[in-house]
């Protein structure tokens, strides 16, 4: 079973709750990007809460290149959204990507949150990194 599936199944089975194979807590959400084929790719997030709304981080663990969702992100004006909970509840987002200060904020929240991310900058080879806020 690949990383992604195993994150998926676990959070879905443990109301949104990742501590097998890595220590996620309730901090992931689960996030259904449109591809360009129209299919759909669940990928698992880091994700901030706040005022309503969730950030997410294109950090490909500080690959100098965005990850695929990135771009499906950009494509499409909703998605939605699993978040962790008693059960896991599914809601539709409006997407926004975050620009100038507000992404540069942000950005420091989550470095805050996890020093992985400011590790990141590192090999990153200069990125910034995209961040998007998910409202419902």
């Amino acid at each position: 079973m690949d990383f992604n599936q195993q994150i998926i199944d676990t959070f879905r089975a443990n109301a949104g709750e990742v501590n097998e194979p890595m220590q996620f807590g309730k901090s992931l959400v689960l996030v259904h990007v449109p591809k360009k084929d129209g299919a759909i790719r669940i990928a698992p997030l880091a994700a901030i809460h706040d005022d309503g709304a969730w950030h997410i981080v294109g950090s490909a663990g500080g690959s100098p290149k965005h990850p695929a969702w990135v771009y499906g992100l950009r494509r499409t004006e909703q998605v939605d959204l699993e978040i962790p909970g008693e059960p896991v509840k599914k809601v539709q987002t409006k997407v926004e990507e975050l620009t100038g200060n507000e992404r540069d904020a942000m950005w420091e929240r989550f470095k805050a949150f996890s020093s992985g991310f400011a590790e990141y900058e590192k090999t990153a080879e200069g990125r910034a990194f995209p961040i998007f806020r998910l409202t419902a």
